[in-house]
């Protein structure tokens, strides 16, 4: 028999759409509003070997596709030999100056360890990478459906244009 929820109990959630995280003024939003997008959700940092290349080539896919249905959700970390080290105020500054980025740059977050935000334990456990669920650098990508469930998950080296034309599937262009 499998195992019953008493009262106070919810199921696991099993979509994006069911999380509320913090922009990068602490102000809540709510995931829920972007049921029937195409989300690429990044872990970036503004001092990172591979930042140029993917902020450059974010925002070409999210110029290219955002009127299609396509969103980027960034959230900046610094657990990577601290690569992300000002506010999250810094953070979107960076990317919204330096890469001319439109999408929204979240609060700061921890995406590994017990005290890693919801939004990423869920990501994380909806599909493990090569060795386990951890993250294990800045810029790992995860790409959700319309309906906020996980459909694969890219390495920090998957350059963002490699993942175009799974972002056209999604997008139901293929």
């Amino acid at each position: 028999m499998g195992a019953s929820l008493s009262a106070g109990d919810s199921p696991p959630e099993k979509s994006i759409h069911e999380f509320t995280v913090k922009d990068c003024r602490r102000n809540d939003v709510d995931l829920s509003i972007y049921k029937g997008k195409v989300l690429l959700v990044v872990n970036v940092a503004s001092r990172c070997g591979l930042t140029n290349s993917n902020y450059t080539q974010l925002t070409e896919l999210y110029n290219k596709y955002k009127d299609k249905g396509f969103e980027i959700l960034a959230f900046p970390c610094n657990q990577f030999l601290k690569q992300e080290p000002g506010t999250s105020e810094a953070a979107q500054d960076f990317a919204c100056t330096r890469f001319k980025a439109e999408y929204p740059i979240f609060q700061k977050v921890k995406v590994n360890g017990a005290d890693a935000a919801p939004v990423y334990k869920f990501l994380k456990s909806s599909k493990g990478g090569f060795c386990g669920s951890s993250i294990k650098w800045n810029f790992t990508k995860f790409l959700v459906d319309k309906e906020g469930i996980v459909i694969k998950r890219f390495s920090s080296t998957t350059q963002p244009l490699a993942i175009e034309e799974d972002i056209r599937k999604a997008l139901g262009e293929e």
